[in-house]
């Protein structure tokens, strides 16, 4: 499975914004975008330029596919496949994305970021109605249930971040039952229920070029 190895904050940096790839690290002040707002490089201090539409586009869609780990071959096969379903396609795109299984388990609260979520995937942690599932990229459907294994029950990365996980912070299309360490996913999210990082139509007029 490809998957991106390099420095996490590097990618934050590259643009100019707090992508929460690390979780809750992100908030601290030693958070190296916080200490060198400008992209990594030793051309990155350098004097700004206007970008062309083009790349404002193209940065947009680097954004929102370095914030769900999803490499580019595979970010492509999302637009393609969302092109198809019917209705608005950037909404599409924003529901397949937001469907994966390591979204969801971080959405959830049960992990402390989508990188730490994939670990904790492939390392067959967690459950899809009772059926053990090492596939990040896996699409959940409304009424599947998650759930942390028996022999995983006492991870403490996940008793942490199910710790900081308030109620008031949990997206509508899901549920968490922190007692029997599970949750569910109720339905298929509405675009306006989804704190979404980017602008999902720039990535539209992007690949439609």
């Amino acid at each position: 499975m490809a998957r991106y190895t390099d420095a996490s904050c590097k990618l934050c940096r590259r643009e100019r914004q707090k992508l929460f790839l690390k979780g809750t690290k992100c908030f601290s002040d030693k958070c190296p975008i916080e200490i060198r707002n400008y992209p990594p490089g030793q051309h990155g201090v350098a004097k700004k330029f206007k970008l062309s539409d083009y790349a404002v586009q193209l940065r947009e869609k680097q954004k929102v596919r370095k914030t769900y780990g999803v490499l580019e071959k595979q970010f492509r096969m999302y637009f393609g496949e969302a092109a198809r379903q019917k209705g608005v396609t950037g909404d599409n795109l924003v529901k397949l994305l937001e469907r994966r299984f390591d979204n969801t388990l971080y959405r959830l609260g049960v992990a402390p970021s989508r990188k730490a979520a994939r670990q904790l995937i492939t390392h067959k942690h967690f459950t899809i109605n009772g059926r053990v599932v090492n596939i990040p990229s896996y699409l959940l459907k409304a009424g599947d249930v998650i759930q942390v294994r028996e022999k995983s029950r006492k991870m403490e990365m996940i008793h942490d971040a199910m710790k900081r996980m308030k109620d008031t912070l949990m997206p509508q299309w899901l549920s968490l039952d922190k007692a029997n360490m599970s949750g569910t996913f109720l339905k298929m999210p509405e675009r306006s229920e989804v704190q979404f990082i980017g602008n999902e139509q720039l990535i539209v007029e992007l690949y439609s070029k």
